[in-house]
């Protein structure tokens, strides 16, 4: 036992080591360089994983993106009309989103292998399930179990990554998941019109299951410390509810009112539960320091803007072309440039001066998030007149916000991972991709919402509040590093 006034020696935790916090009996995972290969060059290491993980990332936004450009001939298909066939991008959205935060959680108790090879494999079982339905119930049930597998990567990529770096390989390796994960999106529509061209619709629904390919990757670099401690269960849940009533809210302009309704109800429910509980339980699920951390909503709430840009163009785009005749594949290459861009992003990130830090990315992120939606709203404005002109602007405005995305979402994983205790980053983390990807589901339900009622370029015009909003809501002062926890014991003790 430590007394007052006896001496003490402050042993910094090994990196890589799991950390006694005292007096708490918890654990949490270092902030070292975790999970490298014997002998591995650290840079190849940085490059490999950050490449992996980006294509992951990216796989799981084809979830999205290939099967937009394939739903008319899947809902002929399976005979269901045009808006029940949307389900099968909200609903598959609904469950990602859901399952963000707690995917965030298990892996500060476990570690992160076992939940993101887990994710990985659930997102590809989904896929093949979903590829092989011949109706709309198992279908969507598919897209359900898919959805809440790829939940796992955006999260836990960003926990991998700012487990195992820091400094200026964090800002290389975080860059790499943007950057390629924004090319694989991007291309997301020409991969699903070219499969759909070629073998139909299954093909392109059936994309994720190249995820199974990194597992070898991931068992080999994702660390496996944790806490030890148990999942909070009712507070899981309380936060499940709550992210469930935040997405149907999110998709009810163009799901209808009884989703909005019943969206509201549960978050009318779950909101003040998740509140309570977590005042009561202050190191449950939803760990107190998270929700008394204004850096982590602030980020989140910024980075927000990126997606609902990127998710609106991908609707809008296709839907502008569609009007003047254009084909599935002939739209994708529309959006070519905009993969190149993806790729030159990590390149430019590592680019900028030292004093540009990720809050200051951040912002310039919102910022061309916000010219990009501009862009692309005279785009569509402008195809009705001139289409060559029109055409232009809209792929000016794609690759804008694929810029802004590659520099987006590794600066909100940077700043949220930097703010808070190492112990609690797998949920903030989660907390706040949570908040990132519904911003994907404000964009597509904005564009499918209000283009009937004031236009695809109205719907874009109206979409620029949220970056504007974004800027405003920015961190204010740049975030210091949550402290290397330290061990402490009486000199002597050995």
């Amino acid at each position: 036992m430590i007394r007052r006034g006896d001496p003490v020696r402050v042993t910094p935790v090994p990196v890589g080591a799991v950390a006694r916090f005292p007096g708490t009996g918890t654990a949490g995972i270092g902030t070292g360089r975790l999970g490298l290969a014997p002998g591995m060059p650290r840079q190849q290491s940085v490059t490999r994983v950050g490449v992996v993980l980006g294509v992951l990332f990216g796989l799981a936004g084809t979830g999205t993106s290939a099967v937009t450009v394939a739903l008319p001939a899947l809902a002929d298909t399976i005979a269901v009309g045009r808006s029940t066939a949307t389900w099968v991008i909200s609903g598959y959205a609904v469950a990602f989103a859901v399952a963000t935060a707690v995917y965030g959680r298990v892996a500060d108790l476990v570690g992160i292998r076992v939940p993101l090879i887990a994710g990985v494999a659930l997102m590809a079982l989904g896929a093949l399930g979903a590829a092989g339905s011949s109706s709309f119930v198992p279908l969507e049930v598919a897209r359900v179990v898919q959805g809440l597998g790829a939940a796992a990567i955006p999260v836990l990529a960003t926990a991998l990554v700012s487990a195992c770096w820091r400094d200026r390989e964090r800002i290389t390796a975080l860059s790499l998941v943007a950057g390629v994960s924004a090319t694989v999106s991007a291309l997301g529509p020409l991969i699903g019109g070219a499969l759909e061209a070629i073998g139909g619709w299954r093909l392109a629904v059936a994309v994720p299951v190249l995820g199974l390919l990194a597992i070898p990757v991931l068992w080999r670099h994702a660390p496996t410390a944790g806490t030890g401690g148990r999942l909070d269960l009712p507070g899981a849940g309380f936060v499940a509810v709550a992210a469930t009533g935040l997405v149907l809210l999110v998709q009810s302009p163009s799901a209808g009112v009884v989703v909005g309704l019943v969206g509201a109800g549960l978050l009318a429910v779950a909101v003040p539960a998740t509140v309570l509980w977590s005042r009561a339980r202050p190191n449950g699920f939803l760990p107190r320091v998270v929700l008394s951390t204004p850096a982590v909503s602030r980020a989140a709430f910024t980075a927000s803007a990126v997606p609902a840009s990127w998710f609106a163009l991908l609707l809008a785009v296709p839907l502008v072309l569609a009007e003047r005749g254009w084909s599935p594949l002939t739209t994708g290459l529309v959006l070519v440039p905009a993969a190149a861009v993806g790729l030159a992003v990590p390149r430019l990130r590592r680019a900028l001066p030292a004093v540009v830090d990720d809050r200051r990315v951040l912002v310039l992120a919102a910022t061309l998030a916000a010219v990009a939606l501009l862009v692309a709203a005279l785009g569509a404005r402008l195809s009705t007149v001139n289409l060559p002109t029109g055409v232009g602007l809209l792929g000016t405005g794609v690759v804008l916000v694929a810029a802004a995305f590659g520099l987006g979402q590794p600066a909100m994983g940077a700043v949220v991972g930097d703010a808070v205790p190492t112990e609690a980053r797998g949920v903030a983390l989660g907390v706040a991709t949570l908040l990132f990807m519904v911003g994907a589901g404000v964009g597509a339900a904005t564009v499918g919402g209000l283009s009937d009622v004031v236009g695809i370029h109205g719907a874009l015009l109206g979409l620029t509040l949220l970056p504007v909003v974004g800027l405003l809501a920015a961190p204010r002062r740049p975030v210091r590093p949550a402290p290397v926890p330290v061990a402490v014991r009486p000199v002597g003790s050995g």
